[in-house]
C-alpha cells in the first residue's frame, strides 16, 4: 500500500513539474489568439487550462470554471472508489496469505481461499478500472465545462422567450 502511494506520488510530481512551463505557456498563447480575433469575443476559461488543472488536481478544474457543486462530487467518487480499492486490496492480501498457509500445511480447504482470494482480486482491479475512469471524465467534465462557460441563455426582450446566445470564435 505504501509502495502504490510513494508511485503515485512520484507521478504527481512529474505532472505537476512538467505541467507549470505549459500553463503560462497556454495561458499566453490563448490570450494572443483571441486578442487578434476580428470578432471582438474574448473566451473567459482557458479549456487547456482547465484540462490541465484536473489532471494534477481532480476538482481543481471545477473550481478554475466555476462549478463548485461539482467539485465535492469528484471527490467524493474518488474517495469512496479508493476506500473500496483499499477494502477489497486489505481482502485481497488476507486471504492470499490464508491460501498460500494452507499450500504449506495441507490440501484442505485450498479452492475456498483461492476462490476468494481471486474475487477480491477481481473487485480491487474493478474499483482500479473505476477510479481511473472518474479521473478521466474529471478531465473531460473540465474541458467541455470551459468551452461552455460562455454559452448564454438568455430571454429575447421582444418575443420573451428564451433564447441560445452563441459566441464564437471565427
Amino acid at each position: 500500500m505504501i509502495k502504490l502511494i510513494k508511485i503515485n506520488f512520484k507521478i504527481l510530481l512529474f505532472v505537476i513539474l512538467i505541467s507549470v512551463p505549459v500553463f503560462s505557456q497556454t495561458a499566453d498563447s490563448v490570450k494572443n489568439d483571441f486578442a487578434l480575433s476580428d470578432s471582438g469575443f474574448v473566451m473567459q476559461k482557458s479549456p487547456t487550462g482547465a484540462l490541465l488543472r484536473s489532471a494534477i488536481l481532480p476538482g481543481w478544474g471545477q473550481f478554475y470554471n466555476e462549478s463548485y457543486w461539482k467539485i465535492p462530487i469528484v471527490l467524493g467518487v474518488s474517495a469512496w472508489f479508493i476506500y473500496l480499492w483499499i477494502d477489497r486490496n486489505d481482502s485481497y492480501t488476507y486471504y492470499k496469505d490464508l491460501y498460500n498457509l494452507s499450500l504449506n500445511e495441507s490440501s484442505n480447504g485450498t479452492t475456498a481461499y483461492k476462490d476468494l482470494r481471486d474475487a477480491y482480486r477481481d473487485f480491487r482491479d474493478k474499483y482500479a478500472i473505476y477510479l481511473g475512469l472518474t479521473y478521466f471524465l474529471n478531465i473531460i467534465d473540465a474541458y467541455v465545462d470551459a468551452h461552455l462557460f460562455d454559452f448564454d441563455i438568455g430571454v429575447n426582450n421582444y418575443t420573451h422567450k428564451p433564447e441560445l446566445r452563441i459566441r464564437y470564435k471565427l
